[in-house]
This record gives C-alpha cells, structure tokens and sequence, in this order.
C-alpha cells in the first residue's frame, strides 16, 4: 500500500513492432501462460510517457528515444479483474490504460524481467493477435502494429 490508499488504477499499454510489423508479446508468469504486451501501472506522481519508457525497459531492456515512443490517443478503461482487486484502495473498480507503441527497424535482443515474464516472441502482427490475451491488446495490435511505417 502507498499513502494514496492503495495501488494506482492506470497503466501503459506499449505495442512493440518492427516496420515489417512484427510484434513483440512477452508470457506472464502470475497469471501462468498469459501472452500480453510490453504493460505496467503508472507509479503516484509519474506521467504516462515517464511510466511507458520505464516499462518498456524494465520489461525488455529497450531503451526508448522519446521521439520514438508515440502516444497512441487511446484510453482504454476495464474494470479491475477480481485476482488484483486487493492491490487498489477498496472503492476503486476499473482500471484507466494509456497505449503508446514503438516501431523498430528489426527484431532487438529482449532481456526480460524474470520476476514478470518467463518468454518472449516476435510474430506477425496476425499471430500476435491470435495469441495475445487481453482484449485491448487485440484491439490495439491492429491498428497500430499492422501499418508501422
């Protein structure tokens, strides 16, 4: 817990192509098997762009230039799956989620987090929709990983 009562209820969604738009997904480890996007809560005080970079750093070891990095113009809003529920403040319900992507001219090396994901990979765009997890993922890989460049 922080001294707002509890975990903070927004998030970064990164999509992660390349320009011949193949897409990076990483398996969770909690819950098992899940295959998502770069994702991650803001922290109290930190900005949506801050929390994305970082994320995407501690999740994969990319270092993003801020001129790469684009805000999407989507916010996502779900409510919070009950398996989490006790990371918020009792009257918080649904969580608020900021996409951003990044397009790389190839395939990078990924150095996962260990604590969160247990394996990565990088598929056409068409293939990371099949396998990806969460709806706003699916939603999201289309419209900005299909056309990277």
């Amino acid at each position: 817990m922080t001294a707002q009562g509890g975990k903070r209820p927004e998030s970064v969604l990164i999509i992660v192509s390349t320009l011949t738009a193949e897409v990076l997904l990483l398996r969770r480890r909690q819950p098992a098997g899940l295959w998502q996007s770069v994702t991650g809560s803001l922290e109290w005080g930190e900005g949506a762009r801050s929390a994305a970079q970082r994320e995407l750093h501690e999740e994969t070891g990319i270092v993003a230039d801020p001129e790469t990095l684009v805000d999407c113009g989507r916010c996502n809003r779900y409510p919070i799956a009950p398996a989490w529920r006790h990371r918020y403040a009792r009257e918080v319900s649904h969580n608020t989620e900021y996409v951003w992507r990044i397009v790389l001219a190839r395939r990078c090396a990924v150095s996962l987090d260990p604590d969160e994901h247990d394996a990565f990979a990088w598929l056409p765009w068409q293939s990371a929709i099949a396998r990806a997890h969460f709806p706003t993922d699916r939603a999201a890989i289309p419209e900005f990983a299909r056309h990277a460049v």
